[in-house]
């Protein structure tokens, strides 16, 4: 039966493993380049990572593992989607960074991977199951051969059970039919299909609404969901032993990511809202230097923690009047527990 989940999203038979977590906000997004061996008009992959062979944790551009593995804690993660790009271009790097997270956070760090199907082979497949990927989720372009698209993703059976094999496409509404062919022509190998709301962004906006009508909200286009959840009944009514689930934008903004912001540790005296973001009462410094943090430390004995990124002190409800009656500017500021902390509103109190 065709159901609507708890985060605004749609199924048949229950969704993948890596799904479950990802709802839950407790996968670390890594995407491992922007490099890729398509070009996808629909990509809708910003300015600052399409076409760069540039690695993100979430919000964190990363130099270097150690980097990855500070993003990974800090967001209490209990697994990680692989993503891109294509993560077959730079294999040895996914490689690495697989066997790495599975070291660090060991065997039940939970770990699924995107991969388009241009470059796959067996040789990589195997090396990938041996890093310890759990699960792998292919794009297939609806565009291109088909039958090798299927013969690539059959490789799979190989190395995982059919239940941690799946297919991942957007829902394009022009294309559901043919969508729902080639489920059924995979079908018998793979265990789950995620369908995902067609989204626009600055990348994609002429492409896309060249073709396509969009939403009132702004972002999505006319018709994917309807797609979707067409697609799921087709599935019901031939019933197909797949778990099948049509991800919506509102799955990925209002529970994917706050929840993982909910999770994510914050500095301490500040406080959490319900949406996930974080309010701090804050001293900000021009040019701190050592001596001017310890002084201002002691004054508030203890009830204060620098933020050496922001050059701030951070202050805690109850020593905020006693920071006002030393004459010192204390704001009220709300924004995100991610890395790059973006600002949402700042007031002076």
């Amino acid at each position: 039966m065709t159901t609507k989940t708890k985060f605004d999203s749609y199924c048949v038979n229950g969704f993948a493993q890596g799904c479950g977590l990802c709802v839950q906000g407790k996968k670390l997004v890594l995407f491992v380049t922007g490099k890729c061996s398509r070009a996808c008009e629909y990509c809708s992959l910003s300015d600052k990572r399409k076409n760069k062979d540039v690695v993100w944790a979430n919000e964190r551009l990363c130099s270097n593992v150690k980097e990855v593995i500070e993003e990974a804690r800090a967001s209490k993660a209990c697994g990680a989607g692989i993503t891109g790009g294509d993560p077959l271009i730079v294999f040895q790097r996914t490689i690495k960074f697989v066997k790495i997270l599975k070291k660090t956070f060991g065997r039940a760090c939970h770990i699924h991977i995107y991969l388009p199907t241009n470059l796959v082979t067996e040789d990589k497949l195997r090396k990938l199951k041996e890093a310890g990927i759990d699960e792998v989720r292919f794009h297939p372009r609806l565009d291109e051969d088909f039958c090798k698209s299927v013969e690539k993703i059959r490789l799979a059976t190989k190395f995982w059970p059919r239940k941690d094999i799946g297919i991942e496409v957007p829902a394009f509404p022009a294309k559901k039919k043919e969508i729902f062919d080639f489920i059924v022509q995979v079908s018998g190998f793979i265990g789950f299909v995620n369908l995902n709301e067609l989204e626009i962004s600055d990348t994609n906006f002429k492409h896309i609404t060249k073709k396509y009508e969009i939403n009132e909200d702004t972002y999505t286009i006319k018709g994917s969901k309807e797609a979707g959840v067409w697609i799921l009944k087709q599935i019901e009514k031939a019933k197909i032993d797949l778990k099948v689930h049509f991800c919506s934008a509102r799955t990925k903004n209002l529970f994917q990511y706050k929840n993982r912001l909910k999770l994510r540790g914050i500095m301490p005296f500040g406080f959490k809202t319900k949406e996930g973001s974080v309010r701090y009462l804050c001293i900000y410094l021009n040019n701190p230097n050592k001596k001017e943090v310890s002084l201002m430390v002691s004054k508030f004995k203890g009830n204060c923690f620098f933020d050496k990124n922001k050059k701030r002190i951070i202050l805690s409800e109850k020593i905020s009047p006693l920071a006002l009656k030393l004459g010192y500017k204390v704001e009220r500021v709300e924004e995100l527990p991610t890395y790059d902390a973006i600002e949402l509103e700042r007031e002076t109190i």
